[in-house]
């Protein structure tokens, strides 16, 4: 599952619901927690129900529910129970995740429902940075994704414009799904009119290895999508290696030669990462 560009939509909006699959998003996330007011949940549910029912609804987006966190049981209860095979959505996504605990006991929740999908573990608080390695482990885990806001409210900082005051939370994260082999999705940009400043956040966490990115707002996928997508200069390093590599292996080679560079594991480790995204993007490497 490629998760470049991950997109939140209201869970009491069901036209934007129907609407998210179209922006070209590689999951949609259908959103029961902080996108809804308390007074409006039990009608989101049954929004959120009635699109996933909707025989008409038939998404090329991976389809997430997130859950809210104190209200999981109803959730589940309204959106999996009486589905006739599938549920109607691929993933859940679990807030302010700070165990694998906390994930398993989502993981029973739907087990309780014959549901067995995979689970986005949003690490947005001190505990859950602290806790990441462990969350990331987790036998349902399937992504961390890091909330900024959240966590810098937790812990009492102050947001900058360079985010200095995340960027250990940040790392943090990458690291525990890089050692986990789970994806990791980077938090909102949130202004979402500043088409530059989200490219060059998005560059950013791409360098720092994340493998994709939240938004807030359709048109800040294309952006997320394109930041994620392999340049041409790229591309075609990424093909050199990877066919020197052939070569290499023939020859029983740990280390070969491509237009001057010596290429090792760490190198053919970015090749392979430059060919999975440039394949996301439907570009044949």
């Amino acid at each position: 599952m490629v998760r470049r560009s991950v997109l939140f939509s209201p869970g009491d909006q069901p036209d934007m619901m129907r609407k998210a699959d179209g922006a070209g998003a590689d999951t949609v996330v259908f959103d029961l927690e902080d996108a809804v007011a308390p007074s409006r949940k039990a009608a989101a549910r049954e929004a959120v129900r009635g699109v996933l029912d909707d025989p008409e609804f038939d998404p090329d987006a991976e389809v997430c529910v997130r859950v809210s966190g104190t209200g999981t049981y109803r959730d589940l209860e309204a959106i999996v129970d009486d589905v006739d095979g599938a549920p109607g959505f691929d993933a859940v996504a679990l807030p302010k995740a700070e165990s694998a605990a906390a994930v398993r006991q989502l993981r029973d929740q739907l087990r309780e429902r014959d549901c067995v999908v995979p689970v986005l573990a949003l690490v947005e608080t001190a505990r859950g940075v602290l806790n990441a390695e462990e969350i990331a482990a987790a036998e349902p885990t399937d992504a961390l994704v890091f909330g900024a806001e959240d966590y810098a409210a937790d812990v009492g900082a102050t947001r900058s414009d360079d985010g200095t005051e995340v960027l250990y939370a940040r790392e943090s994260v990458v690291a525990a799904a890089a050692a986990a082999g789970v994806d990791a999705v980077d938090t909102v940009y949130t202004d979402f009119a500043d088409t530059d400043g989200l490219a060059s956040e998005t560059r950013f966490a791409a360098g720092l290895g994340y493998d994709g990115k939240l938004a807030i707002h359709p048109a800040q996928v294309p952006v997320i999508n394109d930041a994620f997508t392999p340049d041409d200069d790229d591309v075609e390093w990424a093909r050199a290696v990877l066919d020197a590599r052939e070569a290499a292996d023939a020859a029983e080679r740990g280390v070969f030669e491509v237009d001057g560079e010596m290429i090792d594991a760490p190198l053919l480790a970015r090749a392979e990462r430059i060919r999975e995204r440039a394949r996301a993007a439907g570009i044949d490497v």
